[in-house]
C-alpha cells in the first residue's frame, strides 16, 4: 500500500496541472533548429523548435508525447525558455539531472519551477522523460550556434 501512496504523492495536483497546461505546443513554421529526443525506457518523446537571435531563444515550439512527469517538465521549460541563452538551458539541464540523480537542489531561475519534480528522484525510470525537454532544447541551441559559426 505504501508504494501506491508514494505514486499518489508523485502525481500531485501541481504536477497534473502543469501537464494539462503546456505552453508553446504549436510547432514553429521556420525554426532555426529542430530536435527530437526519445526516452528509450518509456518511449516518451519531445520535439522542440527554436528561433534564436543574439544567442537568446525568441520563439519556441514543442510537441510533447510523454508521461505526466515529462509533460510537467515540458510545461515548466516552455514557461521559462523564451529569452534564455544556451548556457542557461544547459545549466538548467545539468541542475535538473543533479536534482534527480544526486539529491541536488532545484535548478536556478528561470527554471526553478522544476523543483515540483523533486518527488521523482526515487523513480529512476522516469528521469529520462523528465529531462527530455531540456535535453532537446540544449541540443537545438547548440545546432543554431554551430550553424552561425559555419
Amino acid at each position: 500500500m505504501s508504494g501506491e501512496t508514494d505514486l499518489i504523492k508523485l502525481y500531485s495536483g501541481r504536477i497534473l496541472a502543469l501537464a494539462a497546461d503546456i505552453p508553446h505546443l504549436d510547432r514553429l513554421e521556420n525554426p532555426d533548429a529542430t530536435v527530437k529526443k526519445r526516452a528509450p525506457l518509456c518511449g516518451s518523446t519531445v520535439t522542440v523548435d527554436v528561433n534564436v537571435e543574439d544567442g537568446r531563444i525568441t520563439n519556441f515550439g514543442q510537441d510533447v508525447k510523454a508521461c505526466a512527469l515529462g509533460q510537467a517538465s515540458a510545461s515548466v521549460v516552455g514557461s521559462a525558455v523564451i529569452g534564455a541563452t544556451r548556457a542557461q538551458v544547459e545549466t538548467a539541464r545539468d541542475q535538473l539531472s543533479a536534482m534527480l540523480k544526486k539529491d541536488g537542489p532545484a535548478p536556478d531561475a528561470p527554471f526553478d519551477g522544476l523543483e515540483v519534480l523533486m518527488p521523482a528522484r526515487d523513480y529512476k525510470n522516469r528521469h529520462a522523460s523528465i529531462l527530455l525537454a531540456l535535453d532537446a532544447t540544449a541540443e537545438a541551441m547548440e545546432q543554431v550556434e554551430q550553424a552561425n559559426c559555419a
